[in-house]
């Protein structure tokens, strides 16, 4: 009976002993973690441009295993690239440029003026020569216009005001709109069309509707008159025109 009660007495100390030991390899103990400051979430995921990367979580351990893996997991993902920035381009404008007018210019009838006397609103006004070749204004009544510049006619005006109106007058003339062209003959719809600066044979035709099928296309004939008198020129299609002449397109015959 001795051998017996000596085993039962060193029973229990050895199982407290196994216990302990198996207890302290689960329970292994690990370093302490370093986390990232918290802050704005983007800046975080993304990243500030221009600024050092965010401090990455560290872990260490001593044990391995588990926390092992997730820390393998985590130093081998890739990084989101932070997104582009993206600049708007300027926007320059620019002003339009106007229509220049041709200062040797000889007015005539139909020509549409803009008068301008500086400090009399008064008298600043559009006027359109007249059939007779005049403009008609306040105080000074009919100046005449046709075969004169603007600016020679800008002079009849300020002498005209000068004269017992205003002492000094200073005035401008600009044209607002050219007397129209004539277009005749074999063209879709031959007439009367405004003028516009540079314009061509080519131009008034299209302006005409093209050549009619039986329209001669290589020459017409253009009578311009001026203040040495009229004149008749056969010319090609690309021949410049001025205000108040007259396009005639003549039949082919063949």
């Amino acid at each position: 009976m001795a051998p017996v009660r000596v085993v039962r007495a060193f029973r229990i100390p050895i199982t407290a002993i196994i216990t302990a030991l198996a207890l302290s390899g689960c329970m292994s103990t690990t370093g302490p973690v370093a986390v990232a400051p918290q802050g704005d979430l983007d800046s975080v995921a993304y990243g500030s441009p221009g600024s050092p990367p965010p401090p990455q979580a560290v872990v260490a351990d001593s044990g391995g295993g588990a926390v092992a893996a997730l820390r393998t997991a985590f130093a081998s993902a890739p990084r989101a690239a932070p997104p582009p920035i993206v600049m708007a381009a300027p926007v320059a404008y620019v002003e339009p440029a106007s229509a220049r007018h041709d200062a040797a210019y000889h007015l005539d009838a139909g020509d549409k003026l803009r008068v301008v006397v500086y400090g009399q609103e008064g008298l600043t006004n559009t006027y359109s020569v007249s059939a007779g070749g005049s403009i008609t204004m306040p105080l000074i009544g009919s100046v005449p216009a046709r075969g004169r510049t603007t600016a020679g006619l800008a002079a009849a005006i300020a002498a005209k005001l000068r004269a017992g109106f205003i002492r000094e007058p200073s005035v401008a003339v600009e044209i607002e709109a050219y007397r129209p062209f004539f277009i005749l003959g074999e063209v879709a719809a031959p007439g009367q069309y405004p003028y516009v600066p540079n314009m061509t044979v080519e131009s008034a035709v299209a302006i005409a509707g093209g050549f009619s099928p039986r329209a001669r296309r290589d020459s017409v004939t253009v009578t311009h008159t001026d203040a040495s008198g009229t004149s008749r020129l056969v010319v090609p299609p690309g021949s410049p025109i001025s205000p108040g002449d007259t396009v005639l397109v003549s039949e082919r015959w063949f």
